[in-house]
């Protein structure tokens, strides 16, 4: 199965520049440290956005669960990266209840 309405995924300004590539953020320093060695950027945080939202698109959800908040589904697939190498990722993705599209919660 793929993500459901994948085309408009929401990969938020925040989630990008205040977690996933904040070498200041208490859990997302080790993530910013690995999103670094594949050339991401804080200048250029689109740039991982985008591959990200690229990553929900392309591969198969692995898991599912119901939260509280909607359904919850883990992607896991290669990741495009700038400087070309490919590493296996996994994504994290709420289906909030009301909302039209998925948005990013995680990755790592």
């Amino acid at each position: 199965m793929k993500l459901p309405h994948a085309d408009q995924a929401v990969v938020e300004r925040g989630k990008i520049v205040e977690y996933l590539l904040s070498s200041a953020h208490r859990y997302g320093a080790s993530k910013a440290r690995f999103f670094s060695e594949f050339g991401f950027r804080l200048e250029q945080w689109g740039r991982l956005a985008e591959a990200l939202r690229e990553h929900g698109r392309m591969h198969v959800v692995v898991r599912e669960r119901e939260t509280g908040f909607g359904p919850c589904y883990v992607v896991e697939g290669e990741l495009t990266t700038p400087c070309g190498r490919r590493p296996r990722l996994r994504t994290v993705w709420q289906f909030d209840k009301g909302a039209v599209a998925p948005r990013l919660i995680s990755a790592y």
